[in-house]
């Protein structure tokens, strides 16, 4: 897990300065070691954690002199040994002994087509010494991310939007469409676009190919079907195979490591079945972490009462955290630093100060993000399936959406007032062929685009501001993959995630797999009272604020003056406040002063 960077020149020599102003913003993804490599108009960059192949050799950037390549990469592959035997048998030889150099090589062999060799969370870059041509791919879940600008009759990529905003230059006007996305689906802006103009992002399941003049070719080599298979299975076979599924991912993501690896247990279903999975494999002192918050009165700030359970049923050594109010204040601005894009999530903060405690302990741990996505656990699915008025888009929308269109013209300024951008994109989503069923459509859109920038990208950045490598095996893209084919009853039922909740009945205490579905707890930027009102108030009032007059004073100050009123929360339960002041102070942040 790393931090990758570089810049391509179309037409003269790659400035390394460029990349030396960019490797300082991305210290944190790689605290272990740093590399810089430059020949002719390519130069590259990387930071690394060492989590495989501790030694020096597998430091980057990587060079291949035999076979003519270089490489930066950031990620985890979890069937390198198998490919490497592979590779080996036919005829290449390895200097190092972790995955970086099995890509290196299966570049090689396969050409464009090598990531889809690949299992795991990848965002690479490879220069083709010969060919003059950089060659660049993203994994198929989009876990690891991989943003670049093109100006100046450059290309430049980074590991995040902070690095390319210090590498100068950048066009950081506001997207409309962006802001658009921002606003209704809780911060997620489907790639390729961004807050910012000038910056975009390679989608998951594509690679990018740029020749040495700047001729660029998009290949998508990954898309999901959520498509019933040609033989029928009973519920008792998808049960078991879902199972062998899962453990197979967690198998995976706990060998391929020289590290001890642990688990956030936040004391939901998802998490305690990968401590009960990991127990299942045969793991001794399993290391597992949870976290909580000072209750409000309308919500309790931790889960401690259900991890406890699973703590105990399987003696693992545990550590746990509570983390008071003031605390979370003083440290938000810090998480928001470390954001690539503004994440709207409550838990983005609760997660940047988990992996600060758990960093300390291990290097790798093990989370449960994508289980709800998957297996069909949120409760809005249900309302979606029982609407029946209106487009698909508009049914989606009525249980999904923060604002309407018609409100988000009420929020923005008139000169940020256009088109309902996210529903043209969400339609086009939809429109894409290979799901059976309306609910097929809005699982796999959720599965492939929402969490990608939502949950995944919230546990990679804040897990990767403390040099903490997180792995999520309900991404698996074989488990996803197989559990795109279920019909989706068998993942509705039982409130949600049925075939989850039958693997983990024996595995997992009943208490908490009947616990009613809940949330990471973060009370204190739901329920704005107090200090944090006071603090969104004053974010949304500084000179900057007004000078770049995103809102309309109006709706801010209903918002200010009536934060427990029902219309400052959201149809999935988010804070209307906490979304303005969040991206205001990312830009404060981020972008004001560069």
């Amino acid at each position: 897990m790393c931090g990758i960077c570089g810049e391509l020149n179309f037409s003269g020599t790659a400035d390394s300065r460029t990349v030396e102003r960019m490797l300082p913003k991305l210290e944190r993804r790689g605290p272990d070691a740093e590399g810089l490599w430059s020949q002719g108009p390519i130069a590259l960059g990387h930071r690394r954690l060492a989590i495989i192949d501790l030694s020096n050799n597998a430091n980057q950037p990587m060079v291949d002199k035999e076979l003519g390549l270089t490489i930066v990469f950031n990620g985890a592959i979890y069937n390198y040994p198998q490919l490497r035997e592979q590779l080996k048998a036919e005829g290449y030889n390895f200097f190092t002994e972790g995955d970086t150099e099995v890509i290196l090589k299966a570049y090689h062999k396969w050409g464009e087509q090598c990531p889809e060799q690949l299992q795991g969370m990848f965002a690479f870059a490879i220069w083709d010494h010969k060919h003059q041509s950089l060659f660049v791919s993203r994994d198929r879940m989009g876990i690891k991310p991989f943003y670049y600008a093109i100006e100046g009759g450059r290309f430049r990529f980074a590991s995040n939007m902070q690095a390319l905003i210090a590498s100068g230059g950048i066009d950081t006007s506001i997207n409309p469409v962006a802001l658009h996305n921002i606003f209704s689906l809780h911060a997620v802006v489907p790639a390729p676009n961004t807050i910012v103009n000038g910056i975009r992002k390679l989608e998951p399941g594509t690679s990018l190919t740029l020749s040495r003049d700047g001729q660029l070719t998009t290949h998508r080599y990954w898309q999901l079907t959520a498509q019933r298979p040609e033989q029928a299975m009973s519920e008792n076979e998808w049960t078991e195979a879902i199972h062998d599924a899962l453990r197979d991912a967690v198998r995976k993501r706990l060998d391929i490591a020289d590290v001890p690896v642990g688990v956030l247990l936040s004391g939901g279903l998802d998490s305690s079945l990968l401590v009960a999975l990991l127990a299942e494999a045969g793991v001794k002192d399993l290391r597992t972490f949870s976290i909580g918050f000072e209750d409000q009165p309308e919500e309790k700030g931790s889960e401690f009462e259900f991890s406890d359970l699973v703590v105990e049923r399987y003696q693992t050594q545990h550590h746990k955290y509570h983390i008071p109010n003031d605390q979370v204040l003083k440290r938000l601005p810090e998480a928001v630093n470390f954001m690539a894009e503004p994440m709207f999530g409550q838990d983005a903060v609760a997660f940047y100060l988990l992996s600060e405690q758990v960093s300390k302990e291990v290097k790798v741990v093990q989370s449960g993000q994508g289980a709800d996505e998957v297996f069909g656990g949120y409760f809005w699915y249900e309302r979606m399936q029982a609407e029946t008025e209106g487009s698909e888009v508009e049914r989606f929308a009525r249980h999904y959406f923060d604002r309407d269109h018609e409100e988000y013209l009420r929020m923005v300024a008139p000169k940020y007032r256009g088109a309902d951008h996210t529903s043209r994109i969400i339609g086009e989503l939809f429109a894409q062929p290979g799901a059976d069923t309306y609910l097929d459509k809005v699982l796999r859109l959720d599965t492939t685009t929402l969490i990608v920038d939502d949950p995944v990208k919230r546990v990679d950045n804040m897990t990767m501001a403390w040099g903490l490598e997180a792995r999520v095996p309900f991404l698996d893209h074989q488990l996803v993959e197989l559990a795109a084919q279920m019909p989706p009853e068998l993942k509705m039922g039982s409130g949600g995630k049925h075939i989850l909740k039958k693997v983990a009945r024996g595995l997992v205490p009943d208490a908490v797999i009947d616990r009613p579905k809940g949330y990471f707890p973060m009370p204190a930027l739901k329920y704005v009272r107090g200090e944090f009102l006071e603090f969104m108030r004053d974010i949304l009032d500084q000179r900057a604020a007004r000078e770049r007059g995103l809102f309309s004073p109006e709706y801010v100050k209903h918002l200010l003056d009536h934060p427990q009123s029902a219309d400052n929360f959201t149809r999935i339960e988010g804070c209307k406040l906490w979304h303005l002041a969040l991206l205001e102070l990312w830009l404060q942040t981020h972008i004001d002063g560069h």
